[in-house]
């Protein structure tokens, strides 16, 4: 199977980012891939995922990833952070051009399990 990407099937969300779900299905409940972008100098909210791991992998641009307790740490292309399950989590846009990054979860990605975390500003 190959899925082509469609770049018309990217959509804004209240987490105050762009992205464009590259493959999630319920024909495969273990894994979802989606391409998120971050304009420069834009935070996303702090939320995280219930029962679900998930996976950044830099693409383009830099980021600062903030995780559960952990200091801010700068993400530049082809770095990876994992995040737990029930971690809270943000990225904000550091760089001058978008971020670009995969968003991996196991199980697949479900609006059902981002919870948005009070004082996300």
């Amino acid at each position: 199977m190959i899925i082509r990407y469609d770049p018309a099937a990217e959509f804004f969300t209240s987490e105050r980012c762009f992205i464009n779900e590259l493959f999630n299905t319920a024909a495969d409940e273990s894994l979802s891939i989606a391409q998120a972008r971050i304009a420069p100098g834009v935070t996303t909210r702090w939320h995280t995922l219930i029962a679900t791991t998930e996976r950044y992998v830099i693409l383009a641009g830099e980021g600062l990833i903030e995780i559960g307790e952990l200091p801010a740490q700068l993400m530049t292309a082809l770095d990876v952070a994992i995040i737990p399950p029930g971690c809270k989590q943000r990225i904000t846009n550091s760089g001058t051009i978008d971020l670009i990054f995969l968003a991996i979860c196991t199980p697949r990605f479900m609006p059902k399990v981002y919870v948005e975390m009070a004082h996300s500003e």
